[in-house]
C-alpha cells in the first residue's frame, strides 16, 4: 500500500522529508559504496533546499561525497539556461555545498541540433544510469503528470514504453516542449519512490488520483503498479478533498 506522510504546517515537510532521504541514504550505503538518487525540478527543488541544506539537524548528516544525482526529467536547454533542471537543483543546492555530489546533467552541446540529436541526449542519458536507482524523488503536476510522463492520447508513447529507460519527450505541452524523461522501467527496478506535493492547486488532482484511482493520470499508474515502493509527503491543503483514510 502507498504510504503517505501528511503534513499540517507546511514548514514540517522539508524537515520530514529529509529524515526520509537520510534513511534511505544510510540504507544503500550499507551494501554499496555511494547513494544512487534521481530527482525531479520544480517547487522540489525548494524543498530539498530547506530539508537538506538549511536544516540544521539534517544537513551535518548528508554525505554528499557518496550521493549520484540524475535527474527524472530535464528540460533539452542549456544547462545554465532558467527552465534547466539542473541549473535549478545547482542554484539552490549545490552552490551552498562545500562537498559535492556526482551530478549526471544531460549533455547540452546537442540541444539546438534538433530531432535526431534530442534522440541522442535520451540515448546516452540511459547509458549514464545505474541498473538501479535507489530513490527517485518525483513531483506531481496539476494534470497527474509525473517525471515528463504526461496524461492523454498524445502522450500514451512515452507512458507505455517498456523497454527504452529514457525518452525523449517531443512534445510537452508544458514549455519548453522538448525533454527527456525516465520512463516506467526505471521506477520498476528502483528502491523507493516518493512524491513531493502541496498547496490547494492540488487538492482536484490528489482526490483523482487518491479516491478515483483515475489512471488517466500517470501519477496514479504510479501508485497503482508499484504501491509497495510508494510514499507521499503532502500538506493538508493538498489533501484536503481526499476522502480515503491512510
Amino acid at each position: 500500500m502507498v504510504n503517505v506522510h501528511k503534513y499540517t504546517i507546511e514548514e514540517n515537510l522539508p524537515h520530514k522529508l529529509g529524515e526520509y532521504i537520510l534513511q534511505k541514504q544510510e540504507d544503500a550505503l550499507k551494501n554499496a559504496k555511494f547513494f544512487n538518487v534521481a530527482i525531479s525540478g520544480g517547487s522540489l527543488i525548494n524543498v530539498l533546499e530547506k530539508g537538506l541544506v538549511d536544516d540544521s539537524t539534517i544537513a551535518p548528516k548528508i554525505k554528499w561525497d557518496k550521493w549520484n544525482v540524475y535527474f527524472v526529467d530535464e528540460r533539452i536547454v542549456p544547462l545554465d539556461h532558467r527552465d534547466s533542471n539542473y541549473c535549478a537543483f545547482k542554484d539552490a543546492v549545490l552552490d551552498k555545498l562545500s562537498v559535492l555530489p556526482r551530478v549526471y546533467p544531460i549533455d547540452d552541446s546537442l540541444v539546438d541540433a534538433g530531432a535526431e540529436a534530442y534522440e541522442k541526449i535520451a540515448s546516452e542519458y540511459e547509458e549514464l544510469l545505474p541498473n538501479k536507482l535507489d530513490l527517485l524523488l518525483l513531483g506531481c503536476g496539476p494534470d497527474g503528470h509525473t517525471c515528463s510522463l504526461f496524461p492523454g492520447d498524445h502522450h500514451k508513447y512515452l507512458i507505455q514504453e517498456k523497454v527504452k529507460k529514457v525518452m525523449w519527450c517531443r512534445d510537452s505541452p508544458k514549455p519548453p516542449s522538448d525533454r527527456i524523461t525516465i520512463t516506467l522501467p526505471v521506477m520498476e527496478d528502483a528502491g523507493a519512490i516518493c512524491f513531493v506535493t502541496m498547496g490547494s492547486s492540488k487538492q482536484e488532482t490528489m482526490h483523482h488520483i487518491f479516491d478515483l484511482k483515475d489512471t488517466s493520470m500517470p501519477s496514479a499508474v504510479v501508485n497503482e503498479l508499484f504501491d509497495n515502493k510508494v510514499s507521499w509527503f503532502v500538506d493538508d491543503l493538498a489533501f484536503e478533498t481526499v476522502t480515503t483514510k491512510f
